[in-house]
């Protein structure tokens, strides 16, 4: 049945099984809809044209504008605060950065990735959304680049598999301490990450931990009438473990003092 299922139980065989069709399930109803119109249908970046494939994770919620919806009332409150610059470290396709970019009319968003094909496809989707002169993107960022964005107000957001335990040191690259973060936690690829990262910044950032869940939304119209099962798919992100988000804005910041 599988490639790869020697050696395995029934029982992991046929866990297997389940999600190799939930994500055919998801990929079919996310080409049905990329079809009919690439927009993002809701959410902070409604209106976005998402033309390219995403690089990873499942494209169906992103296309309804429910990807990752516990990070949307901060993202709101960041677009109010007259951010000067993003720094997306991570930026695969450019789902985060064309859509802040967007969002932040004023803002300048840095946008990198180590993947060639990940930038080239960042490029693309912010020249399609009109954003191509704000939206910088380049390949590996480094610790010691934290220290160009200490005089502007900035925002760090990073999504890089792990990474973000040895970047995200501000023993090491001490401008972390004047810049706010948004960076989703990877314990399965680094156990203990989340904790750790609490603990660095606890002293100079007011620090909001954000798990990730399924919830209730607004689906697609055409998605609405369907089985329960494809409402679930509909807002399933093909996560296989748990992937905290922090928040972490400097205390300066809401003192008003700084940045």
């Amino acid at each position: 049945m599988f490639a790869d299922s020697a050696g395995m139980s029934d029982t992991d065989l046929l866990a297997k099984a389940l999600i190799i069709s939930a994500v055919w399930r998801s990929k079919l109803w996310a080409s049905t809809l990329a079809s009919l119109d690439t927009h993002v249908r809701a959410g902070p970046f409604k209106g976005m044209n998402y033309v390219v494939k995403s690089a990873e994770g499942a494209l169906l919620p992103r296309l309804q504008g429910i990807y990752e919806r516990e990070l949307h009332p901060d993202l709101e409150r960041f677009a109010r605060e007259g951010l000067e610059a993003v720094i997306d470290i991570g930026c695969a396709e450019g789902y985060y950065a064309v859509g802040l970019a967007r969002m932040m009319p004023n803002v300048t968003v840095y946008a990198h990735d180590i993947d060639e094909t990940s930038r080239r496809r960042c490029g693309l989707l912010a020249q399609e959304n009109g954003v191509a002169d704000r939206v910088i993107v380049a390949g590996e960022f480094r610790g010691e680049d934290f220290e160009r964005f200490t005089e502007r107000r900035t925002l760090v957001f990073i999504d890089a598999e792990g990474f973000e335990d040895d970047l995200l040191d501000p023993g090491r690259f001490p401008a972390l301490r004047a810049l706010s973060i948004i960076v989703e936690t990877h314990p399965m690829a680094r156990p203990g990450v989340t904790e750790r990262l609490i603990e660095r910044f606890s002293a100079s950032h007011v620090v909001s931990r954000l798990d990730p869940a399924l919830h209730a939304a607004e689906v697609d119209p055409r998605l609405a009438g369907s089985s329960h099962l494809d409402l679930m798919l509909a807002a399933w992100e093909w996560r296989a473990g748990p992937t905290p988000w922090l928040v972490m804005r400097p205390r300066t910041w809401d003192a008003g003092i700084g940045n």
